[in-house]
């Protein structure tokens, strides 16, 4: 409608003069996306009416027509000049009278071929072979051949059932020929047309259609309608391109007849070679070369991957430096690249020999003269041996120093030399690494310098007198107590001496236990200095009772009181309240060493004492642990009584009372007290020799039981 109101308003009413001569102008079509030519429908008189037969075909589209919607006019679904902006369900153009209680599936029921048909037969029919595309204007006949007798059932739902007569007559190709399968959806997907099949080429032959090969008429390659036994190979279709290619020559040079490594299935033209496949990459202005440069002659599988088989010329005329004379290997890549010939770097690192500091800035001939370059020594003084016999702070070669060079000194800086004392075993540390080398080295060579610290400070040694160091026999090593950094405040580790100071030993003066002998001769053993201690004791007398002299038994370095004496080194040891019970009271009169180790030596009060029960008349042992098994822990009472034969628990018995009648004397028992005369001699009816009485219970009932 816009191209139609821009044609009347450019068109000049009757007898108005003519407007000035445009230039055309390109009109934008109301229809969209529309690809046919505008003839097809419209007339060269108007826009409007279109052609009564438009040269449009709807099979092809997206929506073929069928059925009813043959005869239906174009607007009367295409209400829009866009004839894409249309829907193709059946709700789209057709009101739902059912008012939503079908659903929006008009086809379940509905077919093109009109709104009234049989619900029960669409129903049976979509179950098992939907009616869809062509299938759905095609009469029942067409497929039901026994229609006219009311035979519909029973029907094979298999493409060649209805088709076969196309599958076996069909000759471009010939499906039989081919051994197709006769599942014509594989290719024949739409059921709109027959035409317009497509066949995967990939999961049939094997051989995937891309590119150009994909346009391509299957007669291309399937000669005379030959679809088997077809090459895959690239030369089955293109020897002629093969053998004809002269830029370059195929046939010649030997190309492999693989296509696919240079060619691609986009174009034919434009071909590339991996030229790493042959185990020389192309790289910078190599890239760019033609092949003929490096493969003369034609024959591109015999050249020569060697740089001088391209570049001996230039090789033989390089001056700077001149390589033949220098015997430079002729390898160019060890110094050139393949981007640019000029700039080229040597890595002398590879000479073993790296260039550092300022040798990386000398020119080659500083060094390696006109010689050539592999006949170059690389030890220090084939350059500097001047440098070296030259020098006189130190003289090197006086003091013998190594012709080493990089011992002491770098590249950077011939000056600032450093000399690491540590390879010579004595390394360097605190005053001693400020001091000049001539201080320890004197004018004597500095290999025969003596690291022992006597060598520099035996004037030190001699003139010490606190302590003094001679007269008590030090040892001349005076890095045993004195260190680098300060001569004073030497400290002297007596673990050393296998007698670490520890406690108020830490704190004495070394005179304090040395005096005035000398160091090495002092006796560890405490009675050397604490006999006058150990002869002087009374609580208790130490000589008296023949303690022993090894007083770190008893005593601590911390403090000489409290000392503890450990009581499990003797026969006895304390537990229980013997442990926290006062010396004396056992060790009567300071007997240290005679002291009985019985109960009955201290507790005999205790055994004549006790009535309950009375152990002297009951005749109680005086090996008072066989009851009072609780008194290494706990205490005195609480003891316990092995009654061995006949259980404390008989009966009711509670206490030792309840059958010991007779406290003074636990000889004496009464079974007569709980076993009546009248139930005992009940249960012993016709028990020979029985008498009731405490003395026969026993005699018979020696564990208390019966029986």
């Amino acid at each position: 409608m816009l191209a139609l109101q821009l044609m009347l308003l450019l068109t000049p009413a009757a007898g108005s003069p003519a407007p000035p001569q445009q230039s055309p102008q390109n009109t934008r079509s109301p229809h969209g996306a529309l690809s046919i030519p505008c003839q097809n429908c419209h007339t060269f008189s108007g826009w409007k009416p279109i052609r009564s037969v438009p040269e449009f075909d709807h099979g092809k589209s997206r929506y073929p027509l069928r059925g009813m919607h043959k005869n239906v006019a174009c607007v009367e679904c295409h209400v829009n000049p866009v004839f894409t902006n249309v829907g193709n369900k059946c709700a789209d153009c057709h009101a739902d009278i059912h008012r939503r209680q079908m659903g929006a599936q008009c086809e379940q029921c509905h077919s093109v071929n009109g709104w009234t048909v049989s619900l029960k037969s669409i129903r049976e029919h979509q179950n098992r072979f939907p009616l869809i595309g062509a299938h759905a204007v095609t009469d029942c006949e067409s497929c039901h051949k026994g229609a006219a007798v009311g035979q519909f059932k029973g029907l094979s739902t298999d493409c060649v059932s209805c088709h076969m007569t196309t599958f076996t007559g069909t000759k471009s190709p010939s499906h039989v020929a081919l051994n197709f399968p006769t599942n014509c959806q594989q290719c024949h997907r739409s059921m709109d047309s027959w035409a317009g099949a497509t066949f995967d080429h990939l999961a049939f032959t094997g051989f995937a259609l891309t590119g150009a090969h994909a346009t391509l008429d299957c007669a291309a390659c399937h000669v005379g309608g030959r679809y088997q036994g077809t090459a895959s190979n690239c030369v089955g279709c293109h020897l002629k391109d093969y053998s004809g290619a002269k830029d370059p020559n195929h046939v010649q040079i030997g190309f492999p007849q693989t296509c696919s490594q240079c060619h691609s299935t986009a174009t034919w033209l434009g071909a590339t070679f991996n030229h790493a496949t042959t185990g020389f990459a192309l790289t910078g202005a190599h890239a760019a070369l033609s092949c003929s440069s490096c493969h003369t002659g034609g024959t591109l599988t015999a050249a020569n991957t060697t740089c001088v088989s391209c570049h001996l010329t230039d090789f033989q005329k390089t001056t700077n430096p001149n390589h033949a004379s220098v015997g430079f290997p002729t390898d160019c890549s060890v110094c050139h690249s393949t981007t640019n010939w000029l700039g080229a770097t040597f890595n002398h690192a590879t000479t073993g020999f790296a260039l550092t500091g300022t040798h990386a800035t000398l020119a080659c001939s500083a060094c390696h003269g006109s010689t050539p370059l592999a006949a170059t020594n690389a030890a220090c003084a084939s350059c500097h041996l001047k440098d070296y016999q030259g020098t006189t702070n130190p003289s090197h070669v006086a003091v013998a120093f190594p012709q080493t060079c990089e011992q002491c000194h770098n590249t950077t800086n011939w000056s600032g030399a450093t000399f690491n004392h540590t390879t010579t075993g004595f390394a360097l540390t605190g005053t001693h690494a400020t001091i000049a080398c001539s201080a320890c080295h004197s004018s004597t060579p500095l290999t025969a310098a003596n690291a022992a610290c006597g060598t520099c400070h035996l004037k030190d040694y001699q003139g010490t007198t606190n302590p003094n160091h001679a007269a008590v026999g030090f040892p001349t090593d005076c890095s045993l107590c004195h260190s680098t950094t300060n001569w004073s405040g030497a400290t002297f580790n007596h673990t050393t001496t296998g007698f670490a100071l520890t406690g108020t030993h830490a704190t004495l003066a070394c005179s304090a236990c040395h005096g005035s002998i000398p160091l090495t001769a002092a006796n560890a053993t405490c009675v050397s200095c604490h006999l006058k201690d150990y002869s002087g004791t009374t609580n208790p007398n130490h000589v008296t009772l023949a303690f022993p002299q090894t007083c770190e038994m008893c005593h601590t370095t911390t403090a000489w009181q409290p000392a503890t004496f450990n009581h499990n080194n003797t026969p006895f040891p304390l537990t229980g309240p013997h442990t926290s019970v006062a010396c004396a009271l056992c060790h009567v009169g300071g007997n240290y060493t005679t002291t009985p180790t019985d109960c009955y030596s201290c507790h005999k009060a205790d055994y004549t004492g006790t009535t309950s029960p009375n152990h002297i008349s009951a005749g109680f042992p005086t090996t008072c642990t066989t009851c009072h098994t609780t008194w290494t822990t706990t205490g005195w009472a609480g003891a316990t009584f092995n009654h061995t034969w006949f259980p404390m628990t008989h009966g009711n018995a509670k206490t030792c009372s309840d059958c010991h009648t007779n406290p003074a004397d636990y000889t004496v028992f009464q079974c007569t007290i709980c076993h009546t005369q009248a139930s005992t001699t009940s249960e012993h009816r016709g028990v020979s020799g029985f008498v009731w009485n405490s003395a026969n219970c026993l005699a018979c009932h020696k564990n208390g039981r019966g029986g």
